[in-house]
């Protein structure tokens, strides 16, 4: 025979319906917002987009021309800024991971990570001025503005590879230690390698705060016009960020320039995102690897 609910097991269903109803609708919601934003930026965008645009340095006051000089230097920006933060922050990571003993010390490191991964941008920006241009004494450039980057991003790499080390189960730690492996020759043999699609994901993440962040680098290397190349790490250098900022906020004719600005922020968008595919790609090849 068929038992009936209780009254009870009914309101229970009846709450996880409509528990299930919201979290649906909720991600709908998220989905169309993020729709309209990519939308409306593709949309104002896309006839801004031409060859000179991409190959040219800005003129007559950023109102025409290109933004050349813009995209190298959000590369630069984000490739250097990822090699200042990606080393020290696994290295880190490892450490707090697999051979800090628990107690104060460790719990304290581990708040300092998380604060300093809440910290608002600008305080980083104002870090990197008075430290490293004003008590070091490199001049504003984009290796500060890249020094700078890297301290903002680096809470980022630590958490996700601690998180990544953790998931390794611990039967790969005994198995490897059974056969007489030191700690250090499991770590980058054993563990590494079986946490490295997990890091990517630090990586991915990274790269979008690095490239989209203007606080940082308003004082610290980017620069309102430069009409070229960076000549070296201790040039100035224009970022799509920052050229966006001038471009929405300091233009002399904002509607004159309501196209580049667009067209800037689309570009900043395929830039990011093609770099997360390359990341994306990796870490799928890795755990592919891992598996087979």
């Amino acid at each position: 025979m068929m038992q009936t609910k209780t009254a009870y097991q009914k309101r229970q269903d009846a709450y996880q319906k409509i528990a299930f109803l919201l979290m649906r609708f909720s991600i709908v919601l998220v989905v169309l917002v993020l729709l309209f934003i990519l939308g409306d930026i593709v949309l104002k965008g896309y006839p801004a987009l031409s060859i000179d645009f991409f190959t040219k340095v800005p003129v007559n006051r950023m109102t025409q021309g290109g933004i050349y000089p813009c995209i190298v230097g959000t590369i630069e920006l984000v490739v250097l800024s990822l090699v200042v933060a990606v080393p020290v922050g696994v290295i880190a990571a490892i450490y707090l991971t697999e051979y800090a003993a628990d107690g104060k010390i460790k719990w304290s490191v581990e708040q300092a990570v998380n604060n300093l991964a809440g910290t608002p941008s600008i305080i980083f920006g104002l870090f990197g001025m008075a430290f490293f241009v004003k008590y070091v004494g490199i001049p504003l450039s984009l290796l500060t503005a890249s020094l700078t980057m890297g301290l903002l991003i680096m809470p980022v790499v630590i958490r996700t590879t601690q998180e990544a080390l953790i998931a390794v189960p611990k039967e790969y730690r005994d198995a490897s230690y059974a056969l007489g492996v030191t700690k250090w020759e499991t770590i980058r043999h054993v563990i590494l390698p079986a946490a490295f699609a997990g890091m990517i994901t630090g990586i991915i993440i990274s790269i979008g705060r690095a490239a989209g962040e203007t606080a940082p680098i308003l004082f610290t290397g980017a620069v309102y016009y430069y009409p070229r190349l960076p000549d070296s790490v201790f040039s100035p250098f224009m970022a799509l960020s920052y050229h966006l900022y001038v471009l929405a906020t300091e233009s002399m004719n904002i509607e004159l320039t309501r196209t580049i600005q667009y067209g800037t922020a689309l570009v900043l968008l395929i830039i990011v995102f093609s770099m997360n595919m390359i990341a994306v790609g990796i870490r799928r090849h890795y755990k592919n690897k891992q598996f087979n």
